[in-house]
């Protein structure tokens, strides 16, 4: 017990399948909260934060662990190809029509927003990498926002845990203002109308994890899904290396995801499950970054880090809804396509149904499985040019 009080934990670091244990637990845990009626406030991916760094500032699991070193060098690459196996890019642009365009504003709103915001605030050095991982985000989701942390070697967990928090408070906070907006007749009247609630017969409970052409998941289709994005991933690092552009990884990961997912979609809707195993993955990462936070420090960088936010959210409304009227493109696909940039192909559809826009259920889930493929593209983007221009 000596250790414990000098700095030890409860489990050792180099107790590694014990650390590895912890991390899915947390993971379980977090899953199994946001399906409480008083859990459900927050998303499961920040109960697993909340329950990391608990436990992390309690000396039960360690700061730091090689376990943790594993999760970001080989977890952390898997869960990407899995989000993006029903990346069908002919499918999407056929289908979604002006609520792509809509999408194509989102993704401009959010980059214009984090330029912005770091040009106005003083993030420290960290800023073209924060500049990035919020660009993706915003864009993409949590596939994304892993993938930038990775691929900018941002390692401060205390920024990151408290990104993570606010992101979600935000989020929550901009999906009840998209809800009310329909509402809001001096607003609707400045955007042209059309009828979205007649569509084929849906039970409205659509979601970016059943996609549109989900079939069972099988024990055969996880692990086919899960061999797929291996060795999608052993790929990419033998390009990598051979090309020596080990910064563009989570890039390259991500074409040789989208290729065959648009090439031959029939295939690839075999991988059912790689989501839901993305998702698992995705929560792990979460847990083993957030373990490493200190709470004091934690919380003397949330302010900064709301304002950003808060910037971001800001300018990618305006530009949204700004240049959507000059564009005649209606509000409620205004809405979701900022819905599945903000939120991410999960709560786009659920918003699409209880509005009753039944026509904008699965370009919500369509447009939000974009934001996964171009997502990493645009932060990366952002993180080079502000890193270019001296920020």
């Amino acid at each position: 017990m000596g250790e414990l009080f000098n700095g030890g934990s409860l489990i050792p670091a180099e107790a590694s399948v014990a650390v590895f244990a912890a991390l899915f637990v947390i993971a379980a845990a977090g899953f199994l909260l946001e399906k409480t009626n008083w859990g459900k406030a927050v998303t499961g991916a920040v109960w697993a934060i909340l329950i990391a760094i608990v436990l992390s500032n309690l000396h039960i699991i360690p700061r730091d662990a090689p376990a943790y070193g594993v999760v970001f060098d080989y977890l952390v690459p898997v869960l990407v190809p899995l989000f993006l196996f029903d990346a069908d890019l002919r499918r999407i642009v056929r289908e979604t029509g002006r609520t792509l365009g809509a999408f194509g504003l989102a993704c401009a709103g959010t980059v214009l927003g984090a330029l912005i915001g770091v040009a106005v605030l003083d993030l420290g050095a960290r800023e073209p990498a924060l500049a990035g991982i919020f660009t993706a985000t915003y864009v993409g989701g949590s596939v994304n926002y892993a993938a930038l942390i990775e691929s900018t070697g941002f390692d401060n967990a205390n920024v990151v845990s408290a990104a993570t928090a606010i992101d979600n408070l935000m989020s929550a906070l901009f999906l009840a203002m998209l809800a009310l907006m329909p509402g809001w007749a001096w607003l609707a009247r400045r955007f042209p109308q059309h009828d979205f609630t007649d569509d084929a017969p849906d039970d409205g409970q659509e979601t970016a994890m059943a996609q549109t052409d989900a079939a069972w998941v099988t024990s055969g289709s996880m692990a086919l899904a899960l061999a797929a994005s291996i060795l999608i991933v052993a790929v990419s690092n033998g390009i990598v290396d051979w090309l020596n552009i080990e910064p563009y990884r989570y890039l390259i990961i991500t074409v040789l995801a989208v290729v065959p997912a648009t090439a031959f979609p029939n295939t690839m809707k075999k991988l059912q499950g790689g989501f839901e195993l993305g998702l698992i993955l995705a929560f792990v990462f979460f847990a083993a970054i957030a373990a490493g936070a200190d709470i004091p420090n934690l919380i003397s960088v949330a302010p900064i880090l709301a304002v950003f936010v808060l910037i971001i959210l800001a300018v990618h409304a305006l530009v949204v809804f700004g240049l959507g009227s000059l564009f005649k493109i209606s509000l409620p696909e205004l809405i979701i396509a900022s819905n599945a940039a903000v939120l991410g192909a999960t709560t786009a559809p659920a918003l699409a149904a209880v509005k009753g826009w039944r026509k904008l259920i699965t370009p919500g889930v369509l447009v939000g499985v974009l934001g996964y493929a171009v997502g990493t593209f645009l932060g990366v983007g952002v993180f080079e040019f502000w890193k270019a221009a001296g920020g």
